[in-house]
């Protein structure tokens, strides 16, 4: 399947998921600066083959525009005529999806996820057991223990894109950039969505607990 060969539908329902999801995560100030980006995947899917739209770089994400979002290819090449060019990061969400075959990718910086990410770094994952938003990651074992992968947050994006096929696991529907932020994908936008939220819950969670003081012993 060719670009043109994309329904307008589809492309109008895919931009239109994007602008709602960026107007919500605006509001909780998931984007500070320019920062983030967002994309859903439009047409067939091959793992060389497949078109999604993305969010167009340096873009305020607070506000909405005609210039908010374009498509691109399996390259992150522009599929239409533009002078917009796709998130820095276009790279690695190329990546993420030739790897899984997903619908929807979400990236966001917090807070929460880059202190978390820098504090188990060195362990190149984020571990966490039994906090219940596991389960908005679709694993429902009791008591679950996850393991979060941490890649570096090097400059160059090709070198952070090489590094996804050896560290995805696929029960995780996400990665952590050190001191960066999360990507976390669904196979559609709602999906991601849900995934992203959980693991926003899921670093506050464990953020919070690193500042609880010891427990007092118990008197019998």
């Amino acid at each position: 399947m060719t670009f043109s060969d994309i329904s307008l539908e589809e492309k109008q329902k895919a931009l239109g998921e994007l602008r709602n999801i960026k107007e919500q995560f605006a509001a909780r100030g998931w984007f500070p600066g320019t920062s983030g980006n967002l994309s859903v995947r439009v047409g067939a899917f091959t793992p060389d083959r497949f078109h999604f739209a993305v969010t167009s770089s340096g873009k305020d994400k607070s506000v909405h525009t005609p210039e908010d979002f374009l498509f691109v290819d399996a390259n992150g090449e522009a599929c239409e005529t533009t002078a917009l060019k796709p998130s820095a990061e276009t790279l690695i969400h190329a990546k993420i999806y030739r790897m899984t075959g997903c619908g929807a990718i979400f990236h966001v910086h917090t807070v929460y996820n880059n202190l978390i990410s820098e504090y188990y770094g060195d362990e190149g994952y984020v571990p966490a057991q039994g906090i219940e938003l596991i389960k908005g990651l679709g694993i429902w074992e009791e008591n679950a223990a996850i393991r979060i992968p941490v890649l570096p947050n090097y400059a160059d994006i090709p070198s952070i894109a090489k590094l996804i096929p050896g560290t995805l696991k696929p029960e995780i529907p996400g990665i952590l950039l050190r001191n960066h932020g999360i990507y976390a994908w669904g196979a559609n936008a709602f999906e991601a969505k849900r995934h992203l939220e959980a693991f926003e819950f899921i670093f506050e969670v464990l953020y919070r607990s690193l500042l609880l003081p010891p427990r007092p012993h118990s008197r019998v």
